[in-house]
């Protein structure tokens, strides 16, 4: 693990006093990212949704920082209005923001694409649109600062090899990647920019997503593990911060992907990983 030292003096943007917002900081990679912050003498914002788990988080990482270093405020990141909130009362109490985390996500399967519109809707709106409204109402203010700042944006590997069994959440994530290319892209270009944005990709992660798991299964990283991986390639500037599992090394990941971009540039049927046809061509692929 990447020691805090390491962290701060490679990444200024994570100095001790600085300002960080995480939403969906209340649990899983969140919560994780919360207490590790605080633990590097971060002021720590925890945005999620109102209620006990929100006011157990708040206690958490108060008991790392002290109680004025941490601020849990009630947000639905669905709402850009909301976000806008978050935004005044984390300027009006902190000051400048250094890092912001959008990381609120939900996993609520709506089923078949023709099913269920008003649930593909609310998970898109939390998805998708919650990472576009924490950019909205932070970045301007980061930029207008002129300090080293850090946008992360949740993504996950479904949203890259888009697996059957949950389309909603898979179009919401490549949206997430693809927004997230765009904004790095748009940083970049920004006369004066010191601002990057970067796209965290965990592996199998017990979180409060992980569907129909009452105890960690063996195979999955804990959040806390996604963030002690995600420190060093912050250091070495990487967009796509690819955490692996206790299942899925590097490689393995690489090959799937790889074999999904293939499906455009071979003129395979679409999701050919799984088509009873190409099953054989697969397992060979990934036995080279």
């Amino acid at each position: 693990m990447t020691s805090d030292a390491e962290i701060q003096t490679a990444l200024p943007a994570f100095a001790s006093g600085n300002v960080a917002v995480i939403t969906g900081g209340a649990s899983g990679i969140g919560l994780a990212a919360a207490k590790r912050f605080a633990a590097m003498g971060m002021k720590t914002v925890i945005a999620d949704m109102g209620g006990v788990r929100l006011d157990q988080a708040r206690q958490a990482v108060a008991a790392i920082a002290g109680d004025d270093a941490v601020l849990p405020i009630p947000t639905d990141v669905s709402e850009a209005g909301e976000v806008d909130r978050l935004a005044e009362l984390t300027y009006g109490a902190f000051g400048a923001v250094s890092v912001l985390m959008n990381n609120a996500g939900v996993g609520n399967n709506p089923g078949k694409p023709w099913e269920n519109r008003d649930a593909w809707k609310r998970l898109l709106d939390i998805n998708f649109w919650g990472v576009v409204h924490g950019v909205e109402a932070f970045a301007p203010r980061m930029l207008a600062a002129g300090r080293p700042g850090l946008i992360i944006n949740t993504g996950s590997k479904q949203g890259i090899t888009t697996p059957p069994g949950n389309l909603a959440y898979n179009v919401s994530k490549a949206g997430v990647k693809t927004f997230t290319e765009g904004l790095a892209h748009a940083l970049r270009n920004e006369p004066g920019s010191t601002i990057t944005a970067h796209l965290l990709i965990p592996g199998f992660t017990y979180t409060g997503l992980t569907e129909g798991a009452t105890e960690k299964p063996a195979g999955a990283w804990t959040g806390e593990q996604v963030i002690d991986f995600m420190p060093a390639s912050l250091r070495q500037d990487d967009f796509y911060i690819l955490c692996p599992d206790n299942e899925v090394a590097r490689p393995m990941d690489e090959k799937r992907m790889a074999w999904a971009i293939g499906d455009i540039i071979e003129n395979r049927p679409a999701l050919s990983r799984w088509h009873p046809d190409h099953k054989d061509a697969f397992a060979a692929f990934m036995n080279r």
